[in-house]
């Protein structure tokens, strides 16, 4: 069968598209349609298509933050606009990005023109349009601080919108577009960088690497490093080995029930949350269970970090979800509390 994509002017179609190359955790998948957008001035018109508008649609990034299962039957949008635009707002400037651009290589460019406050998000895999979506985080810091609006389609009233951070309704790894599945699709982020900022040091042995790295003073440049550092010896590269990242959310728990297990198990990592309640550490608590390091078939958590879930060849979809389900059974009957995963399961 000929999968050669078509050019319709600003998006490309392709079918019975294999989209293995398309996802970090390099699942063997295949899509009925895919379409490739360049121009998003074009996506009403992708999505009036008769193919595409009776049809299930699923955007795609660069598919670091799902895990497929199988073939999808449905039309795969991937947004791969570029650009990047600054504009001034009162006495601000504000930073306007495109949602096909590379995540890490807007935060590389946001260091090297002077701002700061993205320095703790660097080396995450995926999108700037992804980053909203999962209100992505590392090292003590949430994409969300620093997004001003996001702009998208939205399917619900067929038109382009303009959401402020309220609309977008941010919490932790969540937002309106995660808890509304499809009804957005995010063309662009604004976000509103400050020149200064206190750094956030505090968080996962920060500033122990600086104190490594022999800086004496603190700047963005030293926590972007430090934490590119961290990152690279905790975490397997995707490009060595299948993966989507942290696989499972720090959990969030009662503090009775926090105190009680930080109580039977004192090496348990507990940060305090929001509403009186406290956020676990969910690599402490499946390396505790034993499953760090451990595979089956070709499925399995890293030897690594324990909360990354890894593709060591040939694994399937469904063999990665099943592996995921047995790490999420033995947390709960060890220590009573339910693993969520992190990336989008489709």
């Amino acid at each position: 069968m000929n999968n050669d994509p078509i050019d319709m002017g600003g998006f490309l179609l392709t079918s019975d598209a294999p989209l293995a190359g398309r996802n970090t955790l390099r699942v063997d998948a295949r899509a009925r349609l895919l379409a490739e957008v360049n121009d998003v001035g074009k996506l009403p018109g992708l999505l009036a298509y008769p193919a595409v508008r009776d049809g299930k649609v699923l955007v795609l990034g660069e598919g670091s933050n799902m895990l497929i299962r199988g073939d999808i039957d449905a039309t795969v949008v991937a947004i791969a606009n570029r650009g990047v635009e600054t504009f001034q707002r009162d006495d601000r400037v504000l930073i306007r990005v495109a949602a096909g651009e590379r995540w890490d290589d807007f935060v590389r460019w946001s260091l090297g023109q002077g701002y700061a406050g993205l320095e703790n998000l660097i080396l995450i895999p995926g999108t700037v349009g992804a980053s909203p979506i999962q209100n992505i985080g590392a090292y003590g810091v949430e994409v969300a601080e620093f997004i001003d609006t996001v702009e998208a389609w939205d399917t619900h009233k067929g038109e382009f919108v303009l959401l402020d951070k309220a609309a977008c309704a941010f919490s932790y790894r969540d937002s309106a577009f995660k808890r509304q599945p499809g009804r957005w699709i995010v063309v662009a982020v604004t976000f509103d960088l400050p020149r200064e900022r206190p750094l956030s040091l505090d968080y996962a042995g920060i500033r122990e690497e600086m104190e490594k790295m022999g800086a004496q003073r603190a700047t963005p440049y030293h926590v972007a490093e430090a934490v590119v550092r961290l990152r690279s010896r905790k975490l397997p590269d995707p490009a060595v080995i299948g993966n989507a990242g942290s696989f499972f959310k720090n959990p969030i728990v009662g503090a009775h029930q926090a105190d009680a297990l930080a109580l039977a198990h004192p090496g348990l990592p507990v940060w305090p949350h929001a509403g009186g309640t406290a956020k676990l550490s969910a690599g402490w608590l499946i390396e505790a269970a034993g499953f760090k390091g451990t595979r089956d078939g070709d499925a399995g958590m890293s030897n690594r970090h324990a909360l990354v879930l890894v593709n060591h060849g040939k694994a399937s979809g469904p063999q990665l979800w099943s592996f995921a389900q047995k790490v999420i059974a033995g947390v709960e009957a060890m220590f009573g509390v339910t693993l969520e995963p992190e990336p989008l399961v489709i």
